[in-house]
């Protein structure tokens, strides 16, 4: 490879071409006088100004040149090379295509996010796109995955069962994302997201479909870039002229994430980062999948209508702007004191609620800076709509296995009225009735036993054991005193909103606040 600079009095010729990285420029130069032809070749670093004056002066009297003119012509020829490296970097670098929207893509997404009852409308859009049943859990989730284009992206964790459909669910949810700014994973290695391009992952969604199995490399990789917005690694570069040096090599977020797992339970660094959402594995909801796949399989379901209204939604993601939001609210509404990790849980549900008002931006007023103002209304969206979200981080029980143990506890009292709290059961019993495979039964009761939700009472190793419900929690109680608390307080905002001034309506509109608490 040679590079030719042509300057006034010489022509340099770069032999070899340039180091890739950015801190030296040693190349091998050939300098021949413009008029007599004559040449001097040389080794030099042009970022080395000593370097650079003693080559000048070397070469000045036998090309018959000016040590100063050529070392004025070294430096120009040292920005022209860097200039040149920048471009091969930049054309190196993955092109992410872009989609601008047509005129009239355009006014159809500003029309739907302008009507009433947005998030009614684009929920009952999600279902046309295949997602059968779901109703909060994918509402929730594509709110989450369309803040990959805001500063401060949201994460969700998706539990379920195995076969519970949980890794479907995020991909129809990724596809409602416009593909240029999603990638979606089925294993990660260890070290591979540090290896990315600097600014491949900024306000790109990254889409897991199993995290379980990550390493422990890649899984704190992933936590720093949900975190930090970045990942900073200390490196070794091999030189052109084959020396090994240290590097730095930077990723750069922020990053929205879906992830999927079958034990949200073990991630417990991971679980304050992130919105847990449960996969419906309810006997309605195997009814409705189950209708679906038949409505397909006779030709009833229309694919082509599913990939329309996936077509919409994403160009209702490209049709947001990445405004910021001020919620005057922020700090009234007070989130159950018993949640886990409750400053988290807070700051999670603050962002959840910018996510709500940025969806109806077109909808609500600004302030001076152009920033969307939340109203009430937008905290009792969010409040309904990530409730089973909060509820998790006030149980002691993870998604799927709160699911069983209710089962469980359904069965028992179904089986043996007033004496369920006494009932012994084993798990052949259990696993026929409610339909649950041996490995994943096994997994639920050890997780109740060691969790003192379940007793053993006797039985055998060889023979199998036999166990009894030793807490009878009032799930159902907790929910809904949680559920009261939280409508309370939502009605208590409303008739505050109602009554400041610029502030009225509030559970429809906004005014023009003149200072507000920013999200």
């Amino acid at each position: 490879m040679r590079l030719r600079y042509t300057a006034a009095t010489a022509v340099y010729t770069v032999q070899g071409g340039i180091p890739k990285t950015g801190d030296s420029l040693k190349v091998t130069l050939a300098i021949e006088h413009k008029g007599s032809g004559q040449k001097r070749r040389h080794k030099v670093d042009l970022y080395e100004d000593k370097q650079v004056e003693r080559l000048a002066r070397e070469v000045s009297a036998p090309l018959g040149l000016e040590a100063g003119t050529i070392a004025d012509e070294l430096r120009s020829l040292a920005d022209a090379l860097d200039a040149y490296r920048d471009e091969q970097v930049k054309a190196a670098a993955p092109q992410v295509a872009s989609y601008p929207l047509t005129a009239a893509e355009r006014s159809a997404a500003l029309s739907f996010l302008q009507a009433p009852d947005l998030l009614p409308r684009l929920n009952n859009l999600l279902g046309n796109t295949g997602i059968i049943g779901e109703e909060n859990p994918r509402l929730f989730l594509l709110l989450i995955a369309l803040s990959h284009k805001m500063a401060h992206p949201l994460h969700a964790l998706i539990q379920g069962s195995s076969g519970s459909g949980k890794t479907r669910l995020l991909r129809q949810i990724s596809d409602c994302m416009p593909p240029e700014s999603v990638t979606r994973l089925t294993r990660v290695s260890d070290k591979v997201l540090y290896n990315y391009p600097e600014t491949y992952f900024v306000n790109r969604l990254l889409c897991l479909e199993d995290i379980d199995g990550l390493s422990e490399e890649a899984e704190f990789a992933l936590r720093e870039l949900q975190s930090n917005g970045e990942l900073n690694s200390a490196t070794s570069i091999k030189l052109d002229d084959g020396r090994i040096t240290s590097g730095q090599k930077t990723v750069r977020g922020p990053i929205g994430s879906l992830a999927c797992t079958t034990r949200g339970e073990i991630y417990e660094d991971n679980m304050s980062r992130v919105f847990l959402v449960a996969v419906d594995e309810s006997a309605e909801q195997t009814a409705k999948i189950l209708a679906y796949q038949n409505r397909v399989a006779a030709g009833i379901a229309s694919q082509g209508e599913e990939e329309r209204a996936k077509a919409q939604v994403r160009n209702l993601v490209r049709a947001l702007e990445p405004l910021g939001v001020v919620n005057p609210f922020a700090g009234k509404l007070r989130l159950p004191q018993q949640a886990h990790k409750l400053r988290r849980l807070n700051d999670l549900f603050l962002s959840f609620v910018k996510m709500v008002a940025l969806v109806h931006q077109y909808q609500r007023e600004r302030d001076r800076e152009g920033r969307v103002v939340a109203v009430v209304s937008d905290l009792a969206a969010a409040v309904d709509i990530m409730f089973d979200s909060i509820v998790l981080k006030v149980d002691e029980l993870d998604g799927s296995l709160r699911q069983f143990y209710e089962q469980l506890k359904s069965y028992l009292q179904k089986q043996h009225g007033k004496d369920s709290e006494r009932a012994v059961f084993t798990l052949r019993e259990i696993r026929h009735a409610l339909g649950v495979s041996k490995t994943q039964l096994f997994r639920y009761v050890n997780d109740l036993v060691r969790l003192e939700y379940v007793r053993i009472t006797g039985g055998h190793v060889n023979r199998g054991f036999t166990y009894q419900v030793c807490w009878w929690d009032h799930y159902t109680g907790m929910r809904e005193r949680v559920r009261a608390e939280l409508l309370a307080q939502l009605d208590v905002l409303g008739d505050e909103g109602a009554g400041v001034p610029g502030l009225e309506h509030q559970w429809n509109a906004s005014g023009t606040l003149e200072s507000a608490t920013v999200l």
